[in-house]
């Protein structure tokens, strides 16, 4: 009973783009401002969900709030029409029903074609159906639409300002000051950045509608703008990241929305229908599905709970996870140097853009010995090429000679060259092989760090060097796509996906198994930690290892999730979630460890700023990060001192501090010890 009630609480929470069962509980309390419409909402939530769970579908209902907001606006809407009487109370239980039925139904079409929610759109449906229907019911009461404005004359405030609270409590049938000011606390508490969109549409829809009526007590005082709230919190902070751009966005699709918005009430009104929530889902459904066919950069990979989060999520993932998705290990060992990188000065032109040539130099930059005219004098010539990726050979060209110095062969441009399909769905051609220097054949598979061959001098090439891209097709020498590098070091920082400039020296860094087994982590392995504040211990902390649904790991405490994982050659700290006050400070200690050891091997992160931050200092970079995005997340410098030890200096940008932190490795599995300024987490043995 209690998973029912709080998935019911979420449901009236999520009107209002909120999550927590706790807001739905206000929103219900506000809904009793007309007690009569109350009880018409919970009528129809309750029949939904009867029949959702009579056919076997409780748990569908429950997982998802449009199933029951959907059939709470409904059963508001027609307690906002009738009085509660048993017709009245027959005809909001089948209304609720049908509204299920329409949710599944569109939700369905919308989830599969689309990619959209459902959002408020069988409920507008719906509504709009038994309004028409009602007409013929002459055994139901008259309207109640003048007990319900009644309620608007509650406070006494200017109209520019009642209006708005009028229509911030209009979305729930209940147009009263005070019922707009109870949601409007709950969504300050909730988002910041959810409020300044609510009033940024707010006033600019009534200014828009002001300019066009001639009135600013009508435009205003419409009870309707209620749409442009939802629009501007919609498109501003829901479907994309929170930017100036979002917020742009968000002011054009109001300002356009209040002719939409009068054209549906004009219309609706000769059938005696209110516009609902149409014109908000019109507007943001529209402006979301072209969201989506630009595949614009601001739609958000992850869904949040409130915009400030998705914000840190997007604006941490972009400067963590830097790079492409396509991604290639370094196709040598040892120390070589950028030739040439993307729309290099030579060659890496047009078509061919996306491409790197890498040679050996000496401590003077040379890349020859001798007078340089012979390929033996090079200091790369015939040292072996690596697999840059696991995969299927799908071309080799072996029979090629090698050009003399200065007789580069221009009519076989690549010359002898490895085409390998990676099962991520492109291919990467390596070229300039030495002749019959080639140890693979089309259709063996090859893992990363595959012996290919010997760098050679065949085809288009000045010197002897390495020739990489990668291809959509493959077929030798295609056009080239973006690509990066991973894990690699360059003047003695570890790069986990990246891309060195020219001139750059870099060398791979190959895992180490020691570091890998010491991050093994196995499903419910336990461990606990002493938590000791300037040496005395406040608290313990105990962990166990989980697996979440999508397959990634997290160390579980009784408040809170600390989700890690390892990746191309790193071990990550991902997210946090929960209340833990403690599992923070792995995070803060080490968000990132390349697993191979080198000394003094420096590397930077980055953490969200609400987890180096608390109080006021985190609100305003909350505040601030939408128009600033790089305050959303804290710089973190981190150091090898030894080989099992690694020390952190922690930057924010908004107050400009510094703070220090270290984290220990255990000789045989996880962290020994994590330790924040004067907290420090102490690995307690027995339980190791």
């Amino acid at each position: 009973m209690k998973t029912q009630a709080k998935a019911v609480f979420r449901g009236y929470a999520n009107v209002f783009f909120m999550p927590e069962a706790g807001s739905g509980i206000v929103v219900l309390g506000v809904t009793l401002l007309c007690p009569e419409m109350a009880l018409a909402g919970a009528v129809a939530v309750a029949a939904s969900y009867g029949f959702a769970r009579m056919i076997g579908m409780e748990k569908l209902f429950l997982e998802s709030g449009h199933y029951t907001y959907n059939p709470l606006l409904v059963g508001l809407s027609l307690g906002y029409l009738f009085k509660i009487t048993a017709t009245a109370v027959f005809l909001i239980a089948s209304a609720g029903v049908i509204t299920f039925l329409a949710t599944v139904f569109m939700a369905g079409i919308f989830l599969t074609y689309l990619r959209l929610p459902v959002m408020s759109l069988p409920f507008v449906a719906v509504s709009s159906i038994v309004y028409i229907a009602s007409i013929q019911y002459a055994s139901l009461p008259g309207l109640m639409y003048a007990a319900r404005d009644s309620m608007a004359c509650d406070v006494r405030l200017p109209f520019w300002l009642a209006g708005f609270f009028k229509a911030f409590g209009a979305v729930l049938f209940v147009p009263s000051i005070l019922a707009g000011i109870a949601l409007s606390v709950v969504v300050v508490r909730h988002s910041r950045i959810l409020f300044f969109l609510a009033l940024l549409g707010y006033y600019v829809g009534a200014a828009a509608r002001t300019l066009m009526l001639g009135s600013a007590a009508q435009g205003f005082g419409d009870v309707n703008n209620f749409n442009f709230i939802f629009i501007a919190m919609a498109l501003g902070g829901i479907f994309l990241i929170p930017s100036i751009t979002s917020y742009l966005l968000a002011v054009i699709s109001v300002a356009t929305a209040a002719v939409l918005t009068d054209a549906i009430t004009g219309l609706w009104h000769y059938y005696g229908i209110p516009a609902f929530t149409l014109p908000f889902n019109v507007v943001t459904l529209g402006a979301a599905s072209a969201l989506n066919a630009a595949r614009h950069p601001l739609v958000p990979g992850t869904a949040c709970n409130t915009p400030e989060e998705t914000l840190r999520v997007a604006s941490v993932s972009r400067l963590r996870f830097g790079g492409q998705k396509r991604t290639l290990h370094l196709p040598f060992a040892g120390r070589w140097t950028v030739w040439q990188a993307f729309d290099g000065q030579w060659t890496h032109k047009g078509s061919w853009r996306y491409a790197y040539d890498f040679v050996i130099t000496d401590e003077h930059g040379l890349t020859h010995g001798g007078g340089g005219v012979r390929l033996e004098d090079y200091h790369c010539w015939k040292k072996p090429v690596l697999a840059p990726v696991p995969g299927r050979v799908a071309q080799v060209v072996d029979d090629l000679p090698d050009s003399p110095i200065g007789l580069a062969n221009a009519t076989d441009n690549w010359g002898n060259a490895v085409v390998i399909e990676d099962a991520r769905g492109f291919f990467v051609e390596i070229s300039h092989f030495a002749s019959q220097s080639i140890r693979v054949k089309k259709g063996d598979w090859v893992e990363a760090g595959t012996v290919l061959g010997l760098c050679g001098n065949s085809g288009y090439s000045p010197q002897p060097h390495i020739h990489v891209q990668v291809q959509a097709a493959g077929t030798i020498g295609a056009p080239s796509l973006p690509f990066s590098f991973v894990s690699y070091i360059h003047d003695g920082e570890f790069k986990s996906n990246s891309l060195p400039g020219e001139q750059c020296a870099v060398e791979p860094l190959y895992r180490d198994k020691r570091l890998d087994s010491i991050t093994n982590f196995m499903l419910d392995e336990e461990m606990r930690y002493a938590v000791l504040r300037n040496g005395r211990q406040v608290d313990t902390l105990p962990l166990t290892v989980k697996m979440a649904t999508d397959g990634t790991f997290y160390f579980a405490s009784p408040r809170g999730q600390l989700y890690f994982g390892k990746h191309e050659g790193a071990f990550y700290m991902y997210r946090v979630t929960g209340a833990d006050p403690w599992l923070p400070l792995f995070f803060q200690a080490l968000p990132r460890m390349p697993l191979a050891y080198r000394e003094k091997l420096v590397w930077s992160d980055y953490l969200p700023a609400n987890l180096a931050s608390s109080g006021l200092r985190s609100r305003l970079a909350d505040l601030f990060s939408s128009v600033f995005h790089r305050l959303a997340a804290v710089r973190v410098t981190q150091t090898f001192t030894n080989e099992n030890r690694i020390e952190s200096m922690i930057e924010t940008n908004l107050a400009c501090r510094r703070r220090t932190a270290s984290a220990e490795l255990d000789r045989h599995k996880g962290f020994a010890s994590v330790t924040v300024e004067n907290v420090t987490l102490k690995l307690e043995k027995n339980h190791a």
